[in-house]
């Protein structure tokens, strides 16, 4: 077999030291993105990959078959203001979804049309939020996948632009007060005001009333803390109660606030602590009932429901509504009080599988289940704000398109509310839940979806394990195209996941790291072991964190896997807190400034455990150019010292960098050619022929 002839990457002699430990990067000439040398380099990796692309027998039938099956189009849950509605809908052939409001005479009007702002397809909406009467809509936008969301308020009769746009205002929440005339938000300082290289930190929240400058906003929070905190804030029904709260980066713990806006002005509000240098996650919803709700996972990992006075929000004051489930971990609640018996529904995840259960409002006690669809995921359960006996939540699973049910609290039925607008023709597979041995002997569950028979097949393995985030049950045309063209899904409930609560999240950060990746060798040699698949027929994937995940798994373990699929990745763990967000990560990984934490890091670090003349998978690396979380530096490196290292005999490492997108939103069509390339990439390096 001849070796693969690769682009010329030049190895430099750099080398830093950290607590001893001499740390060599000869790559790093790949950072610099404007460098005439990077950019060579990246447009001969473009016709490599093109070339290569070009002879894949597979990759017009994916793309057709995905491009089929994404045709179901979606649906989102309904937010409520009054007798208006608010809700998110992507038709068939549309590119994004469009947000749509149905008034009392039920005729939908268009809201938000991201290709009607911008026909490229390359603007996407960040987040919306309609005012307490549903007069007015506060609405990101942002170009190109940067994701710095630029802030707009418009009139919803007419359309009429009333404010904006307020740069700055990446992931910032926005907390209308009663009348619509202003509302709190989050919005980094000025670049002029911050240390170089933190322009992406520095949040603070501010009080803006429409139509002013915003030179004129209110600062009321956030002075003189922490520089990677991330703020949430939001104002009750009735105006009178403002909760602040803050994370240091993606921290599983935040500090809470109240304050009473009836007995301190709007522009310096008084408050009042609820938690604070607590190692626990606290949420708080004040009831039309005058009771203070709280959602928290303080001596209860799995979360659970209490209740208190606003008057006495602090943790002494708290009595337990709903207590932690041992085996269920608590993901929403409703309330529903225009009944006899005003009830609370409690969502929950048991192994990823979602249920909604139904309490006494008073006094916690379970009195029934909410009726669903399937062992699926449910999402955002809402009610209208001002009571009702109905609550709305979102549905899907691994064979059904996005759907909204709606549950009647007098009736106890729950019935189709909305379902995904297109029809298509669905291959026939089974989903099975099975549990597996990692190293240490945790018991890891994974859900796998086949056609019915038996035999090894190609197989893709997914997983992500971080930030306490849940491999749900969700519809994906790229799945189903894999699974009916002859191959295995499997997607592992890895630890550092949020799958079986905060315990489950902390046994993969931090010094615990490594048991996400063991957790994955023990999943793929489960289906191996089972008869699924076999070494030359399996391939892993993931993406962000998950990248991190996969690259890890070539390089401790490359004879395990025939091809890899590693998509906006972290993989020079020694440096990531220098680029994109990695700052706020450091919570979740560690930092290289303690000597420990760099232990850590160096002990699995992607980029820096590459071996000359080992025979590594089959590895595509898949980053883009607007991506302001995760820079792709980390994938070109990667790329070019698995291209130097690799065997003569291995398999191709190539580089798919796609421009003008970022991490997180993009054009269906966009993804359709993504999940195409990588399909064909993985189909051809495990032996699926369709």
């Amino acid at each position: 077999m001849t070796r693969v002839p690769y682009p010329n990457a030049r190895r430099d002699s750099v080398v830093d030291h950290y607590h001893g430990t001499p740390v060599p990067d000869p790559y790093r000439w790949l950072e610099g993105a404007e460098d005439p040398a990077t950019k060579e380099w990246l447009e001969a990796q473009g016709e490599l990959f093109a070339k290569a692309m070009a002879a894949s027998p597979l990759r017009d039938t994916f793309r057709e078959r995905i491009a089929e099956l994404v045709r179901s189009g979606t649906v989102g849950p309904p937010a409520w203001r009054g007798d208006r509605r608010f809700f998110m809908r992507r038709e068939p052939d549309q590119e994004h979804a469009v947000l749509y409001t149905v008034g009392p005479d039920e005729v939908e009007h268009v809201l938000l049309d991201p290709m009607a702002f911008d026909s490229s397809g390359l603007t996407t909406i960040d987040s919306w939020q309609p005012d307490k009467e549903g007069r007015r809509l506060a609405y990101q936008i942002s170009v190109g996948g940067d994701e710095e969301s630029r802030l707009h308020v418009i009139d919803i009769a007419t359309g009429e632009r009333l404010d904006g746009p307020i740069d700055r205002c990446r992931y910032s929440p926005i907390a209308w007060l009663p009348g619509g005339e202003a509302f709190y938000y989050v919005r980094r300082l000025h670049p002029g005001e911050v240390p170089g290289g933190e322009e992406q930190y520095h949040r603070r929240v501010y009080l803006h009333r429409l139509g002013t400058p915003t030179d004129e906003d209110v600062m009321i929070f956030g002075e003189g803390m922490e520089k990677t905190n991330y703020y949430g804030i939001s104002v009750s029904r009735d105006g009178r109660w403002l909760t602040v709260s803050a994370s240091r980066g993606t921290a599983p713990r935040n500090d809470v606030w109240v304050a009473d806006l009836a007995a301190s002005p709007l522009e310096s509000p008084r408050f009042v602590t609820v938690q604070e240098g607590v190692d626990a996650q606290t949420a708080l919803l004040f009831g039309r009932d005058g009771l203070l709700y709280v959602f928290t996972d303080r001596d209860a990992p799995r979360g659970r429901m209490c209740v208190t006075s606003p008057d006495a929000p602090a943790y002494e004051g708290w009595r337990e509504l709903v207590p932690e489930d041992p085996e269920a971990v608590l993901t929403d609640f409703a309330i529903l009080d225009d009944l006899e018996r005003p009830v609370m529904l409690v969502g929950w995840t048991r192994h990823a599988i979602s249920e909604i259960s139904v309490h006494d409002l008073t006094t916690g006690e379970k009195v029934g289940e909410v009726p669903t669809p399937g062992l699926g995921a449910i999402g955002g359960i809402t009610e209208r704000p001002e009571g009702g006996h109905e609550a709305w939540f979102g549905y899907t699973d691994h064979t059904t398109p996005p759907s909204i049910q709606r549950y009647d609290a007098r009736t106890g039925e729950t019935t189709l509310w909305a379902a995904s607008p297109g029809a298509v023709e669905l291959p026939e597979v089974t989903t099975e839940q099975v549990v597996y041995h990692s190293a240490d002997g945790t018991e890891v569950h994974m859900i796998v979806v086949s056609r019915p028979g038996e035999g090894p097949r190609p197989t893709i393995l997914y997983g992500y394990g971080g930030f306490g985030l849940s491999m749900t049950p969700g519809f994906s045309g790229a799945t189903l195209a894999w699974v009916e063209a002859g191959g295995v899904y499997a997607i592992a409930q890895l630890r550092g996941g949020g799958e079986q609560g905060e315990q489950w999240h902390r046994a993969g950060m931090l010094a615990h790291k490594q048991n996400v990746f063991d957790d994955l060798h023990a999943a793929a040699e489960h289906l191996i072991a089972t008869g699924v698949t076999t070494p030359d027929r399996l391939a892993i994937s993931g993406g962000s964190n998950g990248g991190l995940l996969v690259g890890a798994a070539l390089t401790q373990r490359p004879e395990l896997y025939a091809a890899v699929a590693c998509s906006a990745p972290l993989l020079d763990m020694v440096r990531y807190e220098k680029f994109g967000l990695g700052a706020t990560w450091n919570v979740e990984y560690g930092t290289v400034d303690d000597p420990q934490e760099f232990s850590w890091l160096w002990g699995y670090s992607p980029y820096h455990h590459v071996r000359e003349g080992v025979r590594y998978p089959a590895t595509l690396f898949m980053v883009f150019g607007s991506d302001t979380r995760v820079h792709p530096l980390h994938a070109w490196k990667m790329c070019a010292a698995l291209q130097h290292a690799q065997a003569p005999d291995g398999p191709p490492i190539l580089l798919r960098n796609e421009s003008e997108v970022g991490h997180g939103a993009r054009a269906v069509s966009r993804s359709v050619d993504l999940m195409a390339d990588q399909y064909a990439f993985l189909a051809q390096h495990t032996g699926l022929t369709g």
